[in-house]
């Protein structure tokens, strides 16, 4: 059953029919000659979707096109540029460092490529590269929306392999600044090799104005920690029990932080001053992080959060929002969130079927029962997950396979943490590799080019993180260490 349905799927994909498409019509005919009952697709495609974690897609797609049209991305490329736009190749390395940033936001890699690709990628057409360049720049760097934290994939194998997420959400800075800093560096030597990108300095700010904004940024934290640790302490020890210190500490510590920022809006000469900066836009991955690690709120109310404060200081601060663009955005993103939701579930339907002829067991004993050390156990589990991915939707991957192989790593005394920056970085591979890859869809949607064309341009950007997965998964320290440092493992 599993090989008629790679071959149904196959053919399809030579008659140009598109992914989705493709995928349900394989998982069809898989119904088919399995003599399965057809009410499973139904079955299937619904439990695909009716995940509370996948909420968290089309608020972050609405939250992308919100901080697009309110001015949040804009802000949030041009404080990109001030940092790195000054040299040959910096606009593309504007475009990998702003969806490294973006991703502390949304932790969708899609909304990070409809939300910064939407700016970047006509900007560097304008500039003279090549589309399809850039639109496979564009879907490479989304993919740190799934690596840096907050990461639903990270979360749905914390909660499959019983590990903790929040050891999880810190291992993910290391493998994520890895690869973010290897794709700059590679578009960097490119544009001096092809000589792309010399006016790309072209009207940045001042590197000053980002420091700035940083410094203020800066200004609110320091607030925050000296209202927790210091000041509520100071007042409130001798009166109170230890669990309401706690309650209250916090409490004072975001009373005094969100004053701050209160003033800075309220204060005419301050808000005027503030208004092109990216102070307000940084404040969100500050916001959404501090949220989630200080347990406020988890990945997908996030998500509503990130709708909220983007649609206030779109609003509010920026005045860049009107109630006439509410509709078209709404419209917009409902449009987007629909056709990722109807892969995934086309991937889920596909994934049961995989799941049900006994794949994901079979590779899952081979790995056991032929690699015998922990060094071919590694390659042997990249080799499967890298083509895995191509064919199944991330999160249905690791909701699979993440329960199988957890286990086994173990066996072989590799940390169960550690693998799982593995799973999710090779896994996110899939997402900028045909068939599936739906970042590739929605980097081809905004550039407005076919997916054939895409194809060779992203080639030497799989082979760049290709490279940093090997150092992830040979250089477990990479991942552990501030997971041993925060934890004291």
């Amino acid at each position: 059953m599993s090989t008629a349905m790679l071959v149904t799927m196959v053919l399809c994909f030579a008659l140009t029919i598109s992914v989705a498409v493709s995928i349900g019509l394989s998982a069809i005919f898989g119904i088919y000659i399995g003599n399965v009952n057809m009410l499973v697709s139904v079955k299937e495609m619904f439990s695909a979707i009716n995940k509370f974690p996948l909420a968290a897609i089309p608020f972050f797609i609405l939250a992308g096109n919100l901080m697009e049209t309110g001015g949040i991305s804009r802000r949030l490329v041009e404080f990109a540029k001030s940092l790195v736009g000054g040299v040959q190749g910096g606009l593309p390395m504007t475009c990998v460092l702003t969806c490294m940033i973006f991703a502390a936001v949304s932790g969708s890699s899609v909304a990070t490529t409809f939300a910064i690709g939407a700016i970047l990628i006509p900007a560097l057409i304008k500039h003279g590269y090549p589309t399809a360049w850039a639109a496979a720049l564009q879907a490479t760097s989304a993919e740190l929306g799934v690596i840096i934290p907050p990461s639903i994939p990270m979360i749905l194998y914390g909660v499959s392999a019983e590990v903790s997420i929040g050891e999880l959400f810190i291992a993910g800075f290391g493998p994520g600044l890895l690869i973010g800093g290897a794709l700059m560096l590679y578009v960097f030597l490119l544009c001096k090799k092809r000589g792309w990108g010399k006016q790309d300095g072209d009207g940045k700010l001042s590197a000053l104005s980002a420091l700035a904004d940083i410094g203020i940024i800066s200004g609110g934290v320091l607030l925050l920690v000296l209202g927790n640790k210091v000041i509520a302490p100071a007042l409130l020890k001798s009166a109170l029990d230890e669990q309401t210190l706690d309650r209250y500490t916090d409490l004072i510590g975001v009373g005094l932080f969100t004053a701050y920022f209160v003033v800075l809006t309220l204060i005419p000469k301050l808000r005027a001053s503030l208004h092109g900066r990216a102070a307000y836009a940084l404040m969100m991955p500050v916001i959404i992080l501090g949220g989630i690690y200080g347990g406020v709120f988890t990945p997908t109310e996030a998500s509503a959060v990130a709708v909220v404060y983007a649609l206030f200081v779109g609003v509010v601060v920026y005045g860049e929002i009107r109630v006439s663009d509410l509709l078209p955005i709404f419209k917009k993103s409902t449009l987007s969130a629909s056709v990722i939701m109807f892969i995934i579930a086309n991937a889920g339907l596909f994934a049961y079927l995989i799941t049900r002829a006994g794949v994901p067991d079979a590779i899952g004993l081979f790995l056991k029962e032929w690699l015998q050390s922990p060094m071919l156990f590694l390659l042997g589990v990249n080799a499967a997950l890298f083509i895995i991915g191509m064919f199944i939707e991330t999160s249905a991957s690791i909701i699979v396979l993440a329960p199988i192989l957890a286990p086994v790593a173990v066996h072989f005394g590799i940390d169960p943490v550690h693998f799982g920056m593995i799973m999710v970085v090779n896994l996110a591979l899939g997402m900028i590799t045909p068939p599936f890859g739906v970042n590739l869809f929605a980097a081809c949607t905004v550039a407005r080019i076919s997916l054939d064309r895409i194809i060779t341009q992203l080639i030497p950007f799989v082979l760049v993180v290709l490279a940093c997965l090997m150092v992830i998964t040979y250089v477990p320290q990479l991942s552990l260490f501030l997971r041993d440092m925060v934890y004291a493992k």
